[in-house]
């Protein structure tokens, strides 16, 4: 008798590790990046496991480059963090315990120097970079034990496992439970990044969200120039090109300046784009026409602002603030 002829094997999982707002910091390693990997992987789908911040730089960028998000439903896991901030208030009040919080503080402090170091997807993904990872969780665990001072991380991860166990295809999960959750995932893989290199449109992401974080030491001129060469793509429009050169006229207190810039991205805004982008540009526009004596259009500004079906929150704050009292520049 003839034997059956076996189907195609399920994709295996793969866990892709998520930086969350950290992605705005890295040239090499930006929500432009995820989508150039995601892409480079040949997935046109990602299963999110990851934060539930709305304004996650994530969820502007991967609708925007074609890629579907599929939220994975997982448990409000709200009351660990409260719990976890009850028992850090406790221990302060004994000198016996200060030392155990010293030794999580340290932990903490060394996560954060690993995510804020230059990464790239070859450091994210190697298997001592994530060894250096989740050394920090083992040592915030000994010092403050599980359960609250970890927030209960063994059982969110457990549960999440269960929630993973036999899916394929890639899913994004925040990078300090990475290593943990491959120990109990045994079908589960890193991507692997061999062959894959940075592309335009993480090379131009880079560029917006470095315009939208000015320094001190930044040539202005420079970054605007660099602005003006781009003609944009998907993941970051000419539309927040211009926004965020309005920004660095804003710094300088060129008003009229950033106004035409404004508008212009106003103009320019359509269905498809960043879902943020017209939140952040209508907001910056209000303001600058506050500013500008304009508050009759301003306050009109700030309610299409709150009109939209999602603005950042920060962009809604402004349009909120911009409605109690007209907005002034004030320069330091």
């Amino acid at each position: 008798m003839p034997q059956p002829t076996p189907g195609p094997r399920p994709a295996p999982l793969l866990l892709l590790p998520d930086l969350g707002d950290l992605l705005r910091l890295h040239p090499q390693f930006n929500a432009g990046t995820v989508t150039e990997l995601i892409a480079h992987l040949g997935a046109r789908e990602v299963r999110w496991a990851s934060s539930a911040d709305a304004d996650h730089p994530l969820r502007d960028a991967l609708p925007a480059a074609g890629i579907t998000i599929g939220d994975l439903p997982l448990p409000d896991w709200a009351w660990a963090d409260a719990e976890h901030e009850q028992l850090l208030g406790f221990l302060t009040q004994y000198p016996q315990s200060r030392d155990r919080l010293r030794r999580a503080q340290a932990a903490e402090q060394t996560l954060a120097a690993l995510v804020t170091a230059p990464l790239n997807p070859a450091r994210v993904l190697s298997p001592a970079f994530l060894a250096e990872v989740e050394a920090t969780r083992a040592e915030v665990r000994a010092a403050l034990d599980e359960g609250p001072g970890t927030r209960w991380r063994q059982r969110r991860l457990d549960d999440l496992a269960a929630r993973l166990d036999g899916q394929s295809g890639v899913t994004l999960v925040p990078l300090d439970d990475l290593p943990a959750l491959l120990e109990r995932l045994p079908g589960a893989a890193l991507p692997d990044p061999a062959g894959f290199q940075p592309g335009e449109t993480s090379r131009l992401r880079a560029l917006a969200d470095r315009a939208w974080q000015l320094r001190d030491e930044d040539d202005l001129n420079a970054l605007l120039a660099a602005l003006d060469r781009e003609s944009g793509d998907r993941v970051t429009p000419r539309a927040e090109l211009d926004a965020a050169a309005a920004g660095i006229h804003l710094a300088v207190g060129d008003l009229p300046g950033a106004r035409g810039r404004l508008e212009r991205a106003a103009h320019a805004l359509t269905d498809g784009q960043p879902r943020s982008l017209a939140g952040l540009v209508l907001a910056r526009l209000g303001q600058v026409r506050d500013a500008l004596g304009d508050r009759e259009l301003a306050q009109r500004t700030y309610r299409a602002v709150l009109a939209l079906n999602h603005a950042p929150q920060v962009a809604r704050d402004a349009a909120e603030d911009g409605l109690r009292e007209a907005f002034a520049l004030h320069l330091g």
